[in-house]
């Protein structure tokens, strides 16, 4: 049996002061609990109404893993793959760029990826996605670009009004 010394007993109770602040300690996060369930903070989360999954025999260590995966939507995809889907989302994302010189960036920076996953020994499919001619595609997106704009111009000037003609008064009074 430990022996506390006196300075450090709870003279009401017996315990020790540790033993009093933990206890003390309990009773105000249950407090926060049960004033969070009266504002209803607890309310409307995910999951709610609905059973407990059951872990089974086989308990899978990386659960919480694929939940995020599932939950946030991510894409875990081989680096081959990856680069397939990024040269085919690569224009759409250049032509919401709208300086030329970060374009040529993009453009380097997705060339340099391809070269670098080209090099590495990992295994999995082969990476066929060539890599992008910089001036080619900067020449393109300004093609792009200026198609754009003047289609946008076109719509704003057939959205104007016709310009009134003005027929002033005087002209109505000297009839």
């Amino acid at each position: 049996m430990i022996v506390m010394p006196e300075h450090e007993r709870d003279e009401r109770t017996g315990r020790s002061a540790a033993a009093a602040r933990i206890a003390q300690q309990a009773s105000w996060v249950d407090l926060q609990v049960r004033q969070a369930m009266e504002r209803g903070d607890f309310d409307d989360l995910p999951g709610q109404g609905k059973p407990i999954e059951d872990l089974g025999a086989e308990h899978d260590p990386d659960w919480w893993v694929k939940k995020l995966v599932e939950r946030e939507n991510i894409a875990l995809l081989p680096p081959a793959i990856a680069l397939r889907k990024e040269d085919a989302e690569l224009d759409d994302r250049l032509d919401a760029i709208t300086v030329e010189r970060e374009v040529r960036r993009e453009l380097e920076d997705f060339n340099k990826r391809v070269v670098e996953t080209r090099r590495q020994l990992q295994g999995g499919p082969p990476v066929i996605t060539p890599t992008r001619d910089v001036d080619a595609e900067v020449e393109a997106w300004t093609r792009r670009r200026t198609t754009r704009i003047e289609a946008q111009r076109a719509a704003r000037a057939a959205a104007e009004p016709a310009p009134r003609t003005r027929s002033g008064w005087w002209r109505r009074r000297a009839r």
